[in-house]
């Protein structure tokens, strides 16, 4: 077992994992209907990061003999111990960086109107979607779903607001 610095990404595979073996492929889906929503990740990193996990003990991986070959992977009793003091490390004050494209634009002196505009009604979409899921999936979901969810609505209604008083600004 090889000693490997974990990432933000390790801990979402190992997450996953926690819950059900997947494929790569697997894994990415779930990102996409989840996670994702949240924490960008590019999917071949999804690719990678179980090979990198395995290599260090963290997770099983079979794969499939003949066909497409498909590699399964399954979080070992490391991996959940990793898994679980990451959970459990004590909260700290650091903020989240706002990484927002539009807004840089803006920054440098990029014609405002226009982009808040198109980002209002991008965040517009983005808070129907949350909303809608929140419809579908509201007895289904796990405490820290929905807290995760919660806070994707409240962020989309703020940015809606951010973007819609840029655009007054800008007129």
């Amino acid at each position: 077992m090889q000693e490997i610095r974990l990432t933000p990404t390790s801990y979402i595979v190992l997450g996953l994992l926690a819950r059900h073996e997947r494929t790569p492929y697997e894994l990415k889906t779930s990102v996409a209907e989840g996670v994702g929503n949240m924490w960008s990740l590019q999917h071949t990193q999804l690719y990678a990061e179980p090979e990198r996990l395995a290599a260090a003990g963290y997770l099983t991986v079979t794969q499939e003999e003949t066909g497409r070959r498909r590699k399964l992977y399954r979080i070992t009793p490391a991996g959940r111990e990793v898994l679980a003091a990451w959970l459990s490390s004590p909260p700290t004050t650091e903020l989240p960086e706002i990484r927002d494209i539009h807004l840089l634009k803006v920054f440098f002196g990029a014609d405002p109107g226009p982009i808040a505009r198109t980002q209002a009604e991008a965040h517009r979409a983005k808070l129907a979607e949350y909303e809608s899921l929140t419809h579908s999936l509201e007895e289904a979901l796990e405490f820290g779903q929905a807290m995760a969810l919660r806070a994707g609505l409240a962020h989309e209604r703020e940015m809606i607001q951010f973007w819609l008083d840029v655009a007054e600004a800008a007129d």
